[in-house]
């Protein structure tokens, strides 16, 4: 049996949707289960087998966080304790999602597994605390760090930005952080491959589709790519401005490109460009 937490999610939604369509068993909970609750965890599986525990509940208000660190840290950090404890007891694997915020983005290159974890904010060092409560109770995991996640269920930058095109005629965007998208459907689909498998090569492994492009040159194709769908049928100006002319509460990684090495030549994953899965989303839309 497999147990899916956050399932009402960007990324839960997708997982939800190939394990129904492959027909594995599972049983799935979202905020009706409370992750930083132990016993509410514990009594959610009570009398459950359990093979793998999916875990892409989250706190992922990056600038909310600085103003709520603690309530950040309780979701990100002992949450996924109390789910690494209860995939320890239950004999279970667990897949857990993390980001590209655990890194500074100083490094010129993208960021590989094996280099060292310098978060910025709150966000960030909620995240990589959870990556290592992880690590200090249980050895059957695999922690996927993914970097600029977009789908059609939720709030995401390609969402915010179809919604400002139509609001506004001119918007601003920064220019000088570089990533690459990941859609949602391929990082679930990553997901669903690891337990087809039933993989055991623990640890952690970065996924995210391939390419890199800043968020102004992302949104310049969503605009195109949008009035080419004929989604969009007015003129917009997309202004290109450096970090520090939009500044947030929480400190932005510049560069969030991921290596995509290790897990394709662990799980032999084909991994799409960036450009396919907007064409994914426009199509799903």
């Amino acid at each position: 049996m497999i147990w899916l937490i956050g399932n009402r999610g960007m990324l839960g939604t997708e997982v939800e949707a190939l394990l129904r369509q492959n027909k594995m068993p599972y049983l799935a909970s979202d905020k009706e289960v409370d992750i930083t609750n132990k016993d509410q965890l514990q009594y959610f599986v009570s009398d459950r087998p359990l093979s793998w525990i999916i875990n892409c509940s989250a706190y992922t208000a990056v600038d909310k966080a600085e103003d709520e660190p603690e309530l950040a840290f309780r979701i990100n950090a002992d949450g996924p304790r109390n789910i690494a404890e209860i995939a320890k007891n239950k004999g279970a694997k667990l897949i857990h999602i993390s980001t590209d915020y655990v890194f500074d983005g100083t490094k010129e290159e993208a960021y590989r597994e094996t280099d060292n974890p310098n978060p910025l904010g709150v966000y960030g060092k909620s995240k990589y605390q959870g990556e290592v409560n992880i690590q200090k109770v249980l050895k059957k995991y695999f922690i996927l760090r993914t970097a600029w996640l977009y789908g059609t269920n939720g709030n995401n930058f390609v969402y915010t930005m179809l919604r400002l095109f139509k609001e506004r005629d001119e918007v601003r965007v920064v220019g000088d952080q570089i990533g690459a998208p990941t859609y949602a459907p391929d990082l679930a689909s990553v997901i669903l491959t690891i337990i087809s498998l039933n993989a055991d090569d623990f640890g952690i492994y970065h996924f995210s589709n391939t390419g890199k492009i800043s968020w102004h040159d992302f949104a310049c194709e969503i605009y195109t790519t949008a009035q080419r769908k004929n989604l969009l049928n007015k003129e917009i100006l997309i202004h290109k401005i450096k970090t520090k002319e939009y500044p947030t509460k929480a400190q932005r990684p510049q560069n969030s490109c991921l290596s995509k090495e290790k897990i394709k030549n662990t799980f032999n994953i084909p991994v799409r460009p960036w450009q396919a899965g907007l064409q994914d989303y426009f199509a799903a839309k």
